[in-house]
């Protein structure tokens, strides 16, 4: 049974749980701050996710370079797959997705995908917008999405 680990970082905008074990990253999700934590681990992929992390805040990081494992449907993984192409400081529609996965009428779907994405910021979901430019759901808050995308220069409003 693979034994997972998980670690919190505390970010500009709200605490991370990190979930890995020793050769992948399965998830980063926005953890609550007023629930209890608990007990910490880490081990040298968490540390990795970390440093990006850290970088990443900092802006002296825009690709991540780490070994994900998301845990999904392969149509979810196809979406994934696809966000990780719209690059930092980018954005991209959720149609434009649909049409990188092969099916147009797929749009719904995507939507679905992204909310589930279990990698977030890593597997850049905050990236994807509505058809009219305009901000829509993202799972961590939509606040957290405008902050993420002013952050990387992709919102200059």
């Amino acid at each position: 049974m693979q034994e997972f680990i998980n670690s919190f970082y505390d970010s500009p905008i709200g605490v991370i749980e990190i979930s890995a074990d020793d050769y992948n990253l399965f998830s980063l999700r926005f953890f609550e701050n007023d629930v209890k934590r608990p007990q910490e681990k880490e081990n040298k992929i968490i540390e990795k996710v970390i440093r990006q992390l850290d970088e990443y805040f900092r802006k002296q990081r825009k690709v991540f370079e780490l070994p994900l494992k998301p845990e999904g449907t392969d149509f979810q993984k196809k979406v994934w797959q696809a966000l990780t192409q719209v690059p930092y400081g980018k954005t991209s529609t959720y149609k434009e997705i649909a049409e990188r996965t092969g099916d147009l009428k797929a749009v719904r779907a995507v939507g679905g995908a992204n909310r589930k994405n279990p990698i977030a910021i890593i597997i850049p979901c905050h990236r994807i917008i509505g058809s009219d430019n305009h901000l829509t759901g993202y799972a961590g808050g939509l606040w957290r999405k405008e902050w993420l995308l002013r952050h990387e220069g992709a919102l200059l409003v």
